[in-house]
């Protein structure tokens, strides 16, 4: 028995391990670095940062060069002797700063072939503000619409449609705060402001991570800076539309910093100037307050607090007025059980609202109102098993409130008030997931969701007989009773094959589950939709979807390539009746159509990386198709996210230090619509007879937006204080002026009559309606 001990504790049979862990952050900011990459190249082990920067990496005792790099930071080398488990943070410098002893070389990054990430698309704020921006507002949600499998909702509207799902069926996080409605100015903006957002995001389109649930189709995660811990900055811009302003600094130096952040479009100020009364009492505008602030208490604790609040506006004179507007707020707690178990603690709350103030033809006023709210609380874990497994696990919890509408008369009125009974919900899920190596060609992600959504009292049911029209008798449910339950498993799996050194095969499978629905009659997600929950006769959506893709990297990993296909197969789709009534009916399930969805494609994507000319070219070939019971006949139509063509190309070219040229140019098939194909007159008014759902389509669609970027001198300011630094952006939107039809009408028009002259005739012509042109915006850009 000591023979066989000393055998295994022989160094000639086995070796002792230890563990390097720690943070890598950006030297400038302190910001952590998600996704940074600690590698050992003599072993050939390495590991990636996690969200919030840290990493675990475990390997035989020994002295090692350990390499950290992140995107376009200069690379870090460092030599450690590792003889017991240590801690070690790194700190990288952006390449704009001098940094006397250390030569800045480009380091090739092949993740995009080596890395389990499939159906993801990664995008860097540095990159999107080289690129053109609508109105001179950079926006994150615009430009992952350039991306492949990413369809745009319409001209201009920054709603999106991926891989054939719905614009609902998008899970928007920020800071793992749920964004129900990411759109200002009715979708024309998104609410994020690039200056309040971290430097990363991503968004996944497929091969989803067991630890995102909620949605069918797609992920995109967002997070807040976190605030500079090293120095005081202020940085902002001055535009045509609109202004923002952004103060972050350390509170106690390397320890508590914040960061908080503000935009305000001024189209109302300008409408004061205006001679007509009615012109200038009308308001229109949006604004967005974003804050956050993080206590490092100590290597094995940290805090973060973070909040957002945005709001639209609308009112014209007196005779009405709307609002509408998105609140979250997150409290994370980090904390480190030990050099190799990670927990994320967090607590959040959405709250969407709209609502609207008119006056009737007789002079009554009154207002409306309803919204969503959810308390969320997840924990995570990811615990670093060994250099060949990294698993994490975790649950999270949601509550939910739906507050359909409420209808209330202002003073003195004949209006009767109306209350839609609020319905309420409880969501929870657990789930485990494990990154394996199998070898050095072969790893796999695989994992296990399992999720429960119980509606709840109080509150009332109708029972319906078969057709779901008449109603035979009501039921009541107490407090927290349950009325109904749903609960399904959500299997996860993705695994990569390395077929050379810089190729590699992918491939990955998911089953999603949606259990909130979005009551709307229309294409894009509008602030007067209503969430509705599963119930008794509702049942959640599910989605199966399995793709395949092939990576390559090319001219030494400056060129990355890959081309996808994937299936999605979806069921428990809900559409609606034409003129359905959605807002301020209790009975709103009468007005539901069931059935299912599929959507297939090919994705390419050749992206360039590195260079004075960087940028994409991305192709999508897609078919996306709903089959609904009580339209067409059951018989299968164009879903609205059907475009069977998609082509995007993106391209900055840095002419000189200070002199950088954006471009993009788009291309798309025309999105389904349905025409009418005749109709009748009841009194004086003309009815429409609507063909088969979606059977037209509107004219294929391109446009080219242009700008360019002037970097001011920097102004180096006296020793040991700050620079400023300062650029101008001129952008053109829609450079060739193309007329992309965003809608088209039928009007009756008086015409003469071929076969009776002298005679007229009344005749439905076609009036495409055109949104934008020429664009043009100019902004000022500072930093210090």
């Amino acid at each position: 028995m000591i023979g066989l001990m000393a055998i295994f504790l022989n160094p000639a049979f086995s070796q002792q391990k230890f563990t390097l862990s720690g943070y890598v952050r950006d030297g400038g900011t302190g910001e952590d670095l998600t996704g940074a990459q600690v590698v050992v190249p003599s072993i050939g082990a390495g590991a990636m940062c996690n969200s919030y920067g840290f990493y675990s990496l475990t390997v035989p005792a020994g002295d090692y060069d350990v390499v950290v790099s992140y995107a376009d930071l200069v690379p870090d080398t460092m030599r450690i002797a590792l003889s017991q488990d240590l801690t070690q943070n790194f700190e990288l410098m952006d390449k704009s700063i001098e940094v006397k002893g250390i030569e800045i070389t480009d380091k090739a990054n092949d993740d995009h072939v080596k890395g389990m990430d499939m159906s993801v698309e990664k995008m860097s704020l540095r990159e999107v503000r080289k690129l053109p921006a609508f109105m001179g507002e950079v926006d994150v949600i615009r430009t992952i619409q350039l991306l492949p499998g990413v369809i745009p909702v319409g001209e201009g509207i920054t709603g999106y449609y991926v891989r054939g799902g719905q614009s609902n069926q998008n899970l928007v996080l920020l800071d793992n705060a749920t964004v129900y409605n990411a759109s200002h100015l009715l979708g024309f903006f998104s609410v994020f402001n690039a200056d309040a957002l971290r430097d990363e995001y991503k968004l996944y389109k497929g091969g989803i991570p067991a630890q995102y649930g909620t949605r069918l189709s797609s992920v995109l995660d967002l997070h807040m800076k976190e605030g500079n811990t090293k120095r005081f900055g202020v940085s902002g811009g001055l535009g045509a539309i609109s202004s923002r302003l952004t103060i972050e600094g350390p509170i106690l130096k390397d320890k508590i910093s914040y960061m908080v952040s503000g935009r305000r479009t001024y189209a109302d100020v300008f409408l004061l100037a205006s001679k007509d009364e009615n012109i200038k009492a009308t308001k229109l505008y949006f604004y967005d307050f974003n804050a956050k602030a993080n206590w490092r208490i100590n290597d094995k604790n940290r805090l973060f607090l973070s909040g957002y609040f945005g709001r639209d506006v609308f009112k014209f004179r007196k005779l009405f007025s709307n609002d509408w507007g998105n609140a979250t707020g997150s409290l994370r707690w980090n904390h480190l059980f030990s050099d190799k178990l990670f927990n994320n603690a967090t607590l959040t709350v959405s709250d969407f609202f709209y609502g609207f103030e008119a006056e009737t033809f007789t002079g009554d006023r009154f207002e409306f109102g309803s919204g969503i709210r959810d308390y969320t609380f997840k924990d995570d874990v990811t615990w670093f098993v060994n250099p060949k497994n990294q698993v994490q696990f975790g649950l999270d919890a949601t509550f939910h409130r739906f507050n359909p509408g409420v209808f209330k008369p202002l003073g003195e009125s004949f209006l009767q008030p109306l209350d839609v009974t609020p319905d309420y919900a409880t969501e929870t899920a657990v789930y485990a997931t494990n990154e394996q190596t199998v070898s050095s060609r072969f790893s796999m992600v695989y994992g296990l969701r399992w999720s429960q959504f119980a509606q709840v009292g109080p509150g009332e049911e109708y029972n319906y007989d078969s057709t779901m029209q008449e109603r035979q008798d009501t039921a009541q449910f107490s407090d927290g009773q349950i009325i109904k339950l749903y609960h399904g498993l959500e299997p996860r799996f993705s695994l990569r094959y390395i077929l050379g050194a810089n190729n590699s095969l992918k491939a990955s499978y998911m089953r999603t589950r949606q259990y909130l629905h979005l009551a709307s009659n229309s294409t894009a997600s509008f602030p007067w939709d209503i969430w509705i929950p599963s119930s008794r006769h509702i049942a959640p959506q599910i989605a199966d979807q399995v793709a395949l893709g092939y990576f390559h990297n090319l001219a030494d990993n400056q060129i990355e390539a890959s081309v996808e296909v994937y299936y999605k197969d979806m069921r428990n789709q809900i559409d609606f009746k034409n003129g359905a009534e959605l807002i301020l009916n209790p009975t709103i399930e009468t007005e539901i159509l069931r059935g299912r969805g599929y959507a297939y494609g090919l994705e390419l994507m050749l992206r360039k990386t590195r260079g004075q000319l960087t940028g994409w070219l991305s192709y999508t070939l897609s078919n996306a198709m709903r089959q609904i019971d009580g339209i067409n006949g059951g018989i299968a139509y164009p879903a609205n996210s059907n475009r069977r063509h998609d082509v995007s190309v993106a391209a900055t070219w840095q002419i000189t230090p200070r002199v950088n040229v954006g471009t993009v140019w788009v291309y798309a098939s025309g999105r389904p619509v349905t025409f009418p194909i005749g109709g009748y007159r009841v009194d004086s008014n003309f009815v429409p007879l609507y063909g088969a759902r979606n059977a037209d389509k509107l004219p294929d669609y391109h446009r080219m937006d242009l700008s360019v970027t002037i970097d001011g001198k920097v102004r180096e300011a006296e020793e040991g204080k700050r620079r400023l630094e300062s650029s101008w952006n001129f952008t053109c939107y829609n450079v060739y002026g193309r007329r992309n039809a965003f809608s088209v009408d039928f009007r009756e028009e008086k015409v003469d009559d071929p076969n009776n002259p002298g005679q007229q005739m009344t005749v439905r012509n076609a009036y495409k309606t055109y949104l934008f042109r020429w664009v043009p915006a100019i902004t000022w850009n500072f930093k210090f």
